[in-house]
């Protein structure tokens, strides 16, 4: 689920919960939650696409809304969200996400220290108090999960974090700990995987010796869209 925070009377002013998605269960059943995962005949020999297919079209949803420079962004599991009720997450985000100057973006450790307490407070829900469960919303006591969350600012993107975002490309090592569907990226026999791994790399070559083009002429880099194509993923 997601949940979106802002301080709507001004920067000084408490978070509030702005927007919300509904949770999402097969058969509206809390104990089933929808899951999204990479699966494939190598993992599963009875596996049909067109099942997989009919779960995400019947489960899934889309939603468009606004977020503005200091929303705050909480993505969780059921782990999260099956425990903690809203104005809990909000609670802990007030408590350490104190307002600041206009100016100035939310340090990463800050981010940090909310997920942490976010993880913490709802493994706690499960722990029973003098032999007392504590109310969640999926009842008394919560349900013991693997918990999963991430908690994001929204900041303006300036050229200063295009040029960072540039170095970490550039940076980038493609070892073991990164695959796509499991597989080593650059890996034997070549396939979407490695020629998109190689792509990425073909895209940092040029970036060493940027040039920026004249007027009239197409730049060798191409857009920065196109950058953002032809990339593998962490598994």
């Amino acid at each position: 689920e997601l949940l979106m925070l802002r301080r709507t009377n001004g920067r000084q002013s408490e978070l509030e919960a702005v927007f919300h998605t509904e949770m999402q269960r097969i058969d509206y059943n809390v104990q089933t939650p929808l899951q999204l995962a990479r699966v494939d005949g190598r993992i599963d020999e009875d596996f049909d696409e067109s099942i997989a297919l009919e779960v995400i079209e019947k489960g899934s949803a889309v939603h468009c809304v606004s977020a503005y420079e200091g929303d705050i962004l909480i993505l969780g599991s059921d782990g999260v969200f099956d425990n903690l009720f809203l104005d809990e997450i909000v609670e802990i985000c007030n408590e350490i996400l104190q307002p600041r100057p206009q100016s100035e973006n939310l340090p990463p450790s800050m981010l940090s220290q909310v997920a942490q307490r976010i993880v913490k407070d709802s493994h706690a829900k499960s722990d029973a108090k003098n032999g007392q469960f504590m109310d969640t919303p999926i009842g008394k006591g919560g349900k013991v999960d693997d918990t999963s969350v991430v908690v994001a600012e929204i900041v303006e993107w300036t050229d200063a974090h295009r040029e960072i975002w540039s170095q970490v490309r550039r940076n980038r090592k493609w070892k073991s700990v990164l695959s796509c569907g499991g597989l080593q990226c650059g890996g034997y026999g070549g396939g979407p995987c490695s020629a998109a791994c190689q792509a990425d790399d073909d895209e940092d070559r040029p970036a060493r010796r940027s040039a920026k083009p004249r007027q009239g002429e197409e730049s060798e880099l191409g857009s920065e869209s196109d950058e953002e194509q032809g990339r593998c993923s962490i598994s």
